[in-house]
């Protein structure tokens, strides 16, 4: 009798290593876009579009608006909080919303609600949401994507915890870099979201709060400041003005409202 000879385990590895290789050769590169530009002045267009001046090479705009041409365009999507005009959607997802004694938890500042992240199986659901959101600015044409409020678990009355907030962070970094586009950091100063894949910080009155040297140590020239009142955005230009893209508007962020550079 002629006994089959085994393949040596090592022989087998070494084989099954040449497979994996070869497919991960074969699959097509995803299709980032180009990095955030340094050395232009930003805009920051939530509360509605309005015309570029040339200096301006960086604008942020809702993720229902266009993008504005010849320019690198920024994406605005709430990741972790709800906007206070999509209450009709949320309620019909309600499961994904975080509740206290059964009342949704809210940012009162904003008027918005928290968004439940608690499980993975929470936060995998609401990634799923929220890439369909990411794929949508991609296909428009963005460059880019900016999650707001990673923040958002220190409101939460200790229902969230910061562990929590930075898993479900992951899950939107990877959906934006699947789609295509960088991912930006908004608010957490101190939290180097590098760690996790994100590719630049937006950083909402870190004049008034002085944390702007926490967003330069983790991402150097990548970060946007983006301010509200004119001591702080006298301050933040003073400080880190040569270095940084630094925005004065209005809290409604209006398309006739305050709209100041360095």
């Amino acid at each position: 009798m002629i006994r089959s000879r085994e393949v040596p385990r090592q022989r087998r590895t070494r084989l099954l290593g040449y497979v994996v290789l070869l497919a991960a050769l074969l699959l097509p590169a995803p299709a980032y876009a180009d990095p955030l530009p340094t050395g232009t002045d930003v805009d920051y267009q939530l509360g509605g579009n309005r015309p570029v001046p040339d200096h301006v090479g960086i604008v942020v705009r809702d993720r229902r608006s266009a993008p504005a041409a010849r320019r690198y365009n920024i994406c605005y999507v709430n990741g972790f909080q709800t906007q206070s005009n999509e209450r009709s959607f949320w309620r019909r997802h309600m499961n994904l919303v975080l509740k206290q004694d059964g009342k949704p938890v809210e940012d009162s500042a904003w008027d918005e609600w928290l968004l439940d992240l608690r499980t993975p199986s929470k936060r995998t659901d609401l990634a799923r949401i929220v890439g369909r959101w990411v794929t949508g600015c991609a296909r428009d044409g963005f460059d880019a994507v900016e999650f707001d409020n990673l923040d958002s678990f220190t409101r939460s009355h200790g229902l969230l915890s910061r562990r929590q907030a930075i898993s479900y962070a992951r899950l939107l970094v990877r959906r934006a870099h699947a789609a295509g586009l960088e991912a930006g950091q908004k608010n957490l100063a101190g939290f180097d979201g590098t760690t996790i894949g994100y590719d630049f910080a937006v950083a909402e009155e870190c004049g008034r709060y002085r944390e702007c040297a926490a967003y330069v140590e983790d991402y150097g020239d990548l970060v946007l400041s983006i301010e509200y009142r004119a001591q702080d955005f006298r301050w933040t230009c003073a400080h880190v003005g040569d270095r940084l893209a630094v925005v004065l508007r209005d809290r409604d962020l209006s398309p006739s409202g305050v709209r100041r550079w360095c």
